[in-house]
């Protein structure tokens, strides 16, 4: 009808229009489908990680912790796959690494499976000497073929990936990498296991040095108090309270920290009740049943010979040759960062603080150099480091008093710089890679994480520079 508003469907043209809006939608839509089928095949092996969603496609629930945001400086690329690592197998007499993992369960966070407790344990077979090293959950470092996240999701990451060797054998490199030794096995204990075995060996007994309000059953119905400056005796399920409390409202103090240390002291209580003659000799006789019953209960790659060599092993071993270190807030700085969009605090790691660390644990037989090993004073005496010295403090010759001092103990001070402004605190900053001197300074300065500054440069004429501060003005000793 002339001058009708409306068009005329009927026309060349809207039917040609309509043709082709319908072959660009089946397009699109043989595309996402054939894209989806070829992502999530699963019908043949293919190589790679599938992304994702095919991993949690049938479960809403997912623990997969969250990829970095790609926004985000401190992350890296995501790659597509992640090799499957042979890790090194125990020959019997060499160094012998374990990681202990500790799962955190329920759905804290939404990650079940993520590892909120990692720990290394180093046994030297030739020397008899043995360490531990803690490793806090929130430590930023680089899992291989996810890209950098917190270390406590590597297992997490690798299980809903389905990567070979799952969850544990992803946690394993990451910790191998971030740390720098070979991990040979792992072990993963649930919480029923652990309250069994203790009850099973007639408790612990820990020594208590603060006063904590513990409850096992985390309702308030069987809560029980600890008393500071004594032994107390520890049932299986109160051994794991005492070993997972980290908040100051129970009296638990130092966070993550503090936790990884009384996990420590947990082994090592469970070590001195084992070994008692009569417990160790009725362990090693039932060792074959033991181990089937708790085995449901225990994840690892342990053989039970293996198991039985390092029991007798670890008889051999007093527990003043046992070394304990826990990467705490000095070795890593709490930082804010953000993951998927989302804010989080992590731990930066300071890879120097931390080798030294690991050079203390990993005694001389293993993978590092024996040169590690010695106190400290001794080590910073074979690798003297040159030094400027600047008085921050309105002390007259503070920096010609510690001068003469720092000599007397083998080190070499050079210059004296020109005062940078009133410092309250001393701070050390690193040039060269004098790392036994660092820790020498750092023990005698009492320096935190803040006051250290490492930045490398060999143009330096001097290794490193002490700003003292006022903290420094108690602490030298009399007569200097």
């Amino acid at each position: 009808m002339p001058g009708s508003r409306y068009p005329n469907l009927y026309h060349p043209f809207w039917r040609s229009l309509a043709y082709w809006i319908f072959v660009t939608l089946a397009v699109l839509a043989a595309f996402f489908i054939v894209r989806k089928m070829t992502l999530c095949w699963t019908l043949t092996h293919l190589p790679g990680i599938p992304p994702a969603e095919c991993a949690i496609q049938t479960d809403p629930t997912s623990e997969l912790p969250a990829a970095p945001d790609a926004t985000d400086s401190n992350a890296v690329m995501i790659e597509s796959s992640v090799p499957e690592l042979e890790l090194p197998k125990w020959d019997g007499a060499s160094r012998i690494n374990i990681a202990f993992f500790g799962l955190r369960g329920g759905q804290e966070d939404g990650c079940a499976t993520c590892t909120d407790t990692i720990l290394i344990l180093t046994v030297d077979p030739l020397t008899q000497t043995a360490g531990m090293l803690s490793i806090p959950r929130d430590m930023w470092v680089n899992i291989p073929g996810a890209g950098y996240g917190r270390i406590n999701t590597a297992w997490a990451i690798g299980e809903n990936a389905k990567l070979p060797g799952g969850g544990p054998q992803l946690a394993m490199q990451t910790v191998s990498q971030f740390i720098g030794v070979p991990i040979h096995y792992y072990v993963q204990v649930d919480f029923g296991t652990f309250v069994s075995f203790i009850n099973l060996i007639g408790g612990i007994d820990v020594y208590v040095d603060e006063r904590m309000v513990l409850d096992p059953e985390g309702e308030g119905l069987d809560h029980f108090v600890l008393k500071p400056g004594d032994y107390r005796h520890l049932t299986g399920p109160r051994a794991l309270a005492y070993a997972r409390c980290r908040h100051e409202s129970q009296g638990c103090s130092g966070g993550d920290v503090g936790r990884a240390k009384r996990q420590q002291q947990v082994i090592l209580a469970i070590r001195d009740k084992v070994l008692q003659p009569e417990t160790f000799t009725s362990l090693i006789s039932q060792a074959p049943q033991l181990y089937a019953e708790f085995s449901s209960g225990v994840r690892t790659n342990l053989q039970l010979e293996d198991m039985l060599r390092m029991a007798v092993l670890a008889k051999d071993i007093h527990v003043e040759d046992i070394k304990q270190g826990v990467i705490d807030t000095a070795m890593a700085i709490p930082t804010n960062t953000t993951i998927n969009g989302v804010p989080a605090n992590v731990l930066r790691p300071v890879p120097d603080l931390i080798r030294i660390l690991r050079d203390e644990i990993f005694v001389p037989g293993g993978p590092l150099s024996p040169m590690a090993q010695g106190d400290a004073v001794t080590l910073m005496q074979s690798d003297p480091a040159k030094i400027r010295l600047i008085n921050n403090t309105y002390a007259t010759d503070l920096e010609q008093r510690t001068a003469v001092y720092l000599n007397a103990q083998g080190m070499q001070v050079v210059e004296f710089g020109v005062p940078t402004g009133y410092a309250s605190r001393t701070k050390v900053i690193l040039y060269t890679s004098k790392l036994y001197a660092l820790r020498y300074l750092k023990d005698l300065f009492g320096l935190e994480s803040s006051q250290i500054v490492i930045q490398p440069d060999p143009a330096y004429t001097v290794d490193m520079e002490i700003r003292l501060g006022e903290d420094w003005i108690g602490k030298l000793p009399a007569g200097y």
